[in-house]
């Protein structure tokens, strides 16, 4: 008898066939993947807070807008030190049985690339306020507000998270209190960090690169864009206007650091930050976060310096340079 006279055969056989198609093309080459690539030793496992914050972040479709792939292009070097690699998402296991959403590599950009956003942008106060109102800290921003994350209260308790939103956005005396589902997925954003390669290991290239005009850090401080760093670093949260936001973050206009003799002072704000006003919240540390130069730290402080009215001398990458040594070494004391 024909087996296409017998459909049990037939289908039998299809199915027999579909399935060891499965293992070779699927299944062989996955668990071999997951053998050859293992994650990176100085990438950390996600904590309790940011498993769930995953969870959060893809429940509320933050994937469909931001990617979290670093391609091996030099327009993506924004986004990372390094082209991804298979080890970087080696890590990754099933949300449960039931889905997968193993890697949340994305597909479109409508927002910037959340691969090294940890290190890029890992302020609580500015996460979390850009959460609540993207507009806040980025007028133009397209991206939704998400007010179901928090809560209006007049009376916080103490364990509250109050959020440092001003007071254009408040109705009178309330304050925003993030809630637990907004701390899981500032934690989750925060995790989000490119892992060192082991030592001794090629960085890989980024292709297709632009002809150099002034790479930062590279050359004199004449050459690096202070404006450029200031708008891809600082402006987020002090503003265009250097204005800052009343209630959230400090303005640079006027400001007697910004403009005074304390030079030590200024560069160990750019480098290490700053935790010192109870009405503004905690600068992270943006310097020692993007590795800036000596150059890159002057041309950032003589952009602040002779903008929005400021008239504060400018200075020397020699004598920044000298105190950031200073710095480190007080640190490794």
């Amino acid at each position: 008898m024909s087996m296409l006279d017998n459909h049990k055969l037939l289908f039998s056989n299809a199915a027999l066939f579909f399935a060891g198609l499965t293992v070779l093309v699927a299944i062989v080459p996955a668990l071999s993947n997951q053998k050859q690539n293992r994650p990176l030793p100085g990438a950390p496992a996600l904590s309790k807070e940011a498993r769930i914050g995953k969870g959060i972040y893809i429940a509320n479709g933050c994937v469909a807008c931001h990617t979290q792939q670093v391609r091996n292009i030099d327009m993506d070097k924004v986004w990372g030190d390094r082209p991804g690699l298979a080890a970087d998402y080696a890590a990754n296991v099933r949300t449960d049985f039931w889905r997968n959403t193993a890697t949340l590599m994305g597909t479109e950009r409508t927002g910037p690339d959340l691969t090294n956003v940890g290190t890029r942008q890992p302020g609580k106060d500015w996460n979390l306020v850009h959460l609540f109102n993207p507009r806040i800290v980025v007028k133009e921003s397209v991206m939704p507000a998400y007010p179901w994350l928090f809560e209006r209260k007049k009376d916080p308790a103490e364990s509250d998270v109050v959020v440092n939103v001003p007071a254009a956005y408040l109705n009178g005396d309330e304050k925003i209190v993030a809630t637990k589902d907004a701390l899981y997925l500032l934690a989750y954003l925060q995790s989000l960090k490119q892992a060192a390669l082991p030592q001794n290991t090629a960085v890989p290239e980024f292709l297709y690169k632009k002809e150099k005009k002034a790479a930062a850090g590279e050359g004199t401080a004449a050459t690096v864009d202070g404006q450029a760093l200031y708008a891809a670093n600082c402006q987020s949260c002090h503003q265009e206007n250097g204005e800052g936001l009343p209630g959230a973050f400090p303005a640079l206009k006027g400001s007697p650091v910004v403009t005074g003799e304390d030079l030590e002072k200024y560069v160990d704000i750019i480098m290490n930050g700053y935790d010192a006003r109870e009405e503004y919240g905690v600068m992270p540390p943006v310097g020692t976060n993007m590795n800036f130069t000596e150059n890159e730290v002057a041309a950032i402080i003589d952009h602040e310096r002779t903008s929005w009215g400021n008239q504060g001398k400018k200075v020397a990458p020699e004598d920044v340079k000298k105190i950031i040594d200073l710095l480190k070494l007080k640190t490794s004391e």
